[in-house]
């Protein structure tokens, strides 16, 4: 006799499918559109980077920006702690490229979030229209700028934006982030970006956008987590097109252990919620093969259940083998032995995201409010 509970654990897979195979499609689009090819600009550009802390690789994520073939930009970089350890890098960095790099120290926060009250006191300190804020744990080549900032070419454009990933993890922890990445987060955006007619939010890593644009819809807001949803959010509801670049930034965590992977995932999770709403909660079919064991055990092997789980697993493996090659990635194909594991860890970071109000950020303990406001954790 088939349970209720059997018949809900099917559903999820049924629904876990159509998912996978939506990924795959959505991600086929995305990477079969021709990417825009524009005259180089001559419009000076703005790299910001707020910093907080050395992060793995910082050197050369950093000094990545100082290298770009573009013929006319600066980067700034922003501290808020005087004795922060990544002071001394940047000054090595500043004495390297002392015509192209700016470093900010002891920025005083303006408001909860730090990382754009650090943005904004170097938006006020830029020097050119175009600017670009980048996260400081990311690593681009030297065509970052020009690609990056092709889109605003057109007046409609008002923001682009770029996926991460580490396209070649040497640890556990890295791996699963990468992948979860891939395979799980930018075919999402894709989705969202068909459902919404157009994208309605942008991804923090990078977001290249004007001085007037940004002043146009209602510039940084202090006082929010998960601003780069709100900025994307903002520029659409003000009538601008937002560009997902098909750029692909380099983001590797290095040794980042399992239990810091979640913490930071639960805050990416918690969110998500709390911008996105109801929607949260249809990530119920976004992981199916976490539903496959259970549905086993509870059909008691039964022969439909066997074929339904071999089909989910088959899809699931199918459509990210697929997101991995098509993002160059073909070396977190040697991690696809934890998948099940990845699968599982994005289900428990799920559910934990669907309770809650606090979330740990670079040290801070934080409390999420109604529409992504927050506070001191008191």
């Amino acid at each position: 006799m088939i349970t209720s509970l059997a018949i809900i654990l099917s559903l999820l897979l049924v629904g876990s499918i159509a998912f996978y195979v939506s990924c795959l499609w959505f991600t086929y689009r995305f990477f079969a559109e021709p990417p825009l090819v524009a005259d180089p600009s001559t419009q000076g550009a703005s790299i910001l980077v707020p910093v907080c802390g050395l992060d793995e690789g910082a050197w050369e994520n950093w000094s990545g920006f100082c290298k770009q073939n573009y013929e006319s930009y600066e980067v700034l970089f922003g501290v808020v702690d005087p004795t922060d350890p990544a002071v001394q890098v940047l000054e090595k960095l500043v004495s390297l490229f002392p015509d192209r790099v700016r470093l900010f120290v002891g920025l005083q926060p303006r408001g909860i979030n730090h990382k754009d009250s650090t943005l904004s006191y170097l938006l006020e300190l830029a020097r050119h229209e175009i600017i670009i804020f980048a996260d400081s744990d990311i690593r681009v080549s030297a065509d970052y700028i020009q690609t990056v900032t092709e889109p605003l070419i057109d007046p409609n454009v008002g923001l682009v934006t770029c996926a991460f990933v580490a396209h070649n993890p040497q640890f556990l922890g890295s791996a699963l982030a990468s992948i979860g990445r891939c395979c799980d987060f930018i075919p999402s955006v894709l989705i969202a970006r068909a459902m919404d007619g157009g994208l309605r939010f942008a991804v923090g890593a990078t977001i290249a956008t004007r001085k007037t644009t940004l002043a146009d819809f209602g510039g940084l807001h202090l006082n929010r987590i998960g601003s780069d949803y709100n900025l994307g959010k903002r520029a659409a509801s003000a009538g601008y097109h937002i560009e997902l670049s098909h750029y692909i930034l380099e983001s590797d965590t290095g040794q980042e252990s399992i239990e810091q992977l979640g913490k930071r995932e639960l805050r990416w999770a918690r969110t998500i919620r709390f911008n996105r709403g109801w929607v949260y909660y249809t990530m119920a079919f976004c992981y199916g093969t976490v539903y496959c064991v259970p549905l086993l055990l509870v059909s008691g092997g039964a022969h439909w259940a066997i074929g339904l789980t071999v089909a989910t697993v088959a899809t699931r493996y199918t459509q990210a083998w697929f997101t991995a090659v098509s993002l160059n990635c073909s070396n977190l194909l040697r991690w696809f032995w934890v998948l099940p594991l990845r699968d599982l860890l994005s289900f428990g970071v799920w559910v934990m995201g669907a309770f809650g109000h606090g979330v740990s950020w670079r040290g801070r303990k934080l409390r999420i409010e109604g529409d992504g406001l927050i506070k001191p954790w008191e």
